[in-house]
């Protein structure tokens, strides 16, 4: 069986979400990775897709509701809703069967916000066996220390990127994350993410989540015999680093999945 990349779509709350299948060679089943784009979704790490394609992997990645034309609604909590939902879909009949994919063998992969949201998936679902967490945004680190000054910095940066986006803006972006508050810490999530492998990138040339606020503090809060971690100088979008990116999350999946 031939290499493909079908479009593919999945429901999450009545609204269509589309996707993209990175489908590799063979008769399968394949291991498979879902891919969380972040905010609001410029990069979506497809290089890293189509090179895990080539070493087996097949690789699934979406729109969120109210994203890049998508129905519905943007907000923070209904992109955790479908995360959660596609994650489902992914491995359910018949899906997997119809796409050659095994369930079993299944990783998410996020980037900023996109590994937020892997991160709180995996931690509401004990069957998600792996996690790839790429410059993760902590929204919980970020309201603990909002003063006026900076809470209107955050207004302004979220109202440059909603061009792609529906229903939302600046201001009621920040509202949502300060009324989550420590619900959305991350470092509060690691004992239900303690026993399962966990691969944490963070970047410290990087302007948007600096990884001496969001990433070292998840490093000692998951510490652990399953948790592998970097942290590169490199920018957000870790552009200098692609190769040694795919390479890294490769090598990791490979341990995890493929033992």
């Amino acid at each position: 069986m031939k290499a493909a990349t079908p479009a593919v779509t999945f429901d999450s709350a009545g609204v269509t979400l589309m996707g993209l299948l990175h489908l590799p060679a063979g008769p399968g089943p394949h291991p498979t990775v879902l891919f969380l784009q972040g905010f609001p979704g410029n990069e979506r790490n497809l290089d890293v897709a189509q090179a895990l394609r080539a070493a087996g992997y097949a690789c699934v990645a979406f729109h969120y509701r109210g994203a890049w034309g998508m129905g519905g609604r943007w907000s923070w909590g209904n992109a955790l809703e479908d995360a959660a939902r596609v994650a489902d879909a992914v491995r359910a009949e018949p899906f997997a069967s119809a796409h050659r994919l095994d369930p079993a063998r299944f990783a998410l992969f996020g980037h900023s916000f996109g590994a937020f949201a892997a991160l709180m998936t995996a931690a509401a679902d004990p069957t998600v066996p792996a996690v790839v967490s790429v410059s993760a945004f902590d929204f919980g680190t970020v309201t603990r220390s909002l003063d006026p000054l900076s809470r209107q910095r955050y207004v302004e940066a979220f109202d440059a990127e909603v061009l792609p986006l529906r229903g939302t803006g600046g201001e009621a972006l920040v509202a949502e994350m300060e009324a989550a508050g420590e619900r959305w810490s991350l470092a509060a999530l690691a004992p239900r993410l303690a026993g399962r492998p966990l691969l944490m990138i963070g970047t410290s040339r990087d302007e948007v989540t600096p990884a001496a606020v969001h990433h070292r503090p998840l490093v000692e809060a998951y510490a652990g015999p399953l948790l592998e971690h970097h942290e590169w100088a490199t920018d957000h979008a870790l552009s200098d680093h692609r190769a040694r990116l795919a390479g890294t999350v490769r090598g990791f999946l490979d341990r995890r999945l493929r033992p």
